[in-house]
């Protein structure tokens, strides 16, 4: 009798486990790294992306030494805050990025950001270049020679280069240095970063004649198992949405 009910439930658990649903599988992951600068407008393109497809899209940016190796493990995309970076990467990392798959996407300006009210009255390169005023040079990433190339314009190389107060090598650290000492007058970067510092800084535009504009490339990385979602993703990113959320960040 024992024996008869252990074989009834032992029949009934394997209908059940028979009529169980198929567990769902996890969709794809599309893992996109670069640096902090291009990092919202690619967020933003890849929650429009993950959406419409169906799969998930981690984005991490920052300086390149907190990503690269991991971009090397897991990687499928990379961006880079103007065109000479991502092509310097290639050159110090043969075989990390796939060039055939090299996408030129945006391009956005060079501003000036001052304190809060511009107590030093900075409105123009030539103010920058007054005795006594105390400049960021961010001398990495997409900013190296930023400033060189603007002033040079105006015969203004040694008056700023006179007036360079802190030379770093990222923005993360120049943005805690304009927090930390407010001695600091000004810094030549990209007026998309005025909207990090919204509270801490107002934006001076340099005139549309005057005006420098550095690029905004992507491209797929060479270890990725997930090319056909890259190049999707790439693709995307060229697209009029995707070029909405750039254009919202401050890109042309």
């Amino acid at each position: 009798m024992i024996a008869f009910r252990t074989a009834l439930i032992a029949a009934a658990l394997g209908s059940a486990a028979a009529g169980a649903a198929p567990a769902r599988a996890e969709p794809p992951t599309l893992r996109v790294y670069g640096p902090g600068g291009p990092l919202t407008p690619v967020r933003g393109c890849g929650e429009r992306f993950a959406r419409a497809r169906g799969v998930k899209v981690v984005v991490d940016g920052g300086p390149e030494e907190r990503w690269v190796e991991q971009a090397a493990r897991d990687g499928d995309v990379v961006f880079s805050a103007a065109e000479h970076v991502l092509s310097d990467l290639v050159r110090r990392r043969p075989g990390l990025v796939d060039p055939a798959t090299r996408v030129s996407l945006y391009d956005r300006r060079a501003a000036i950001i001052v304190r809060k009210g511009n107590p030093r009255k900075l409105r123009s390169l030539k103010d920058l270049a007054r005795e006594g005023v105390k400049l960021v040079d961010v001398n990495g990433a997409g900013q190296v020679g930023l400033w060189e190339d603007l002033a040079g314009r105006h015969g203004l190389i040694p008056a700023l280069q006179r007036n360079m107060a802190l030379s770093v090598s990222n923005t993360a650290e120049a943005i805690a240095a304009w927090r930390d000492r407010p001695e600091l007058d000004a810094w030549i970067t990209f007026a998309s970063w005025h909207d990090r510092l919204r509270d801490e800084a107002d934006l001076v535009e340099l005139p549309a004649s005057e005006r420098l504009y550095r690029g905004t490339p992507a491209a797929l990385l060479a270890r990725t198992e997930q090319r056909a979602l890259g190049l999707a993703f790439l693709e995307f990113l060229k697209s009029e949405e995707c070029h909405a959320i750039f254009r919202a960040a401050g890109w042309r």
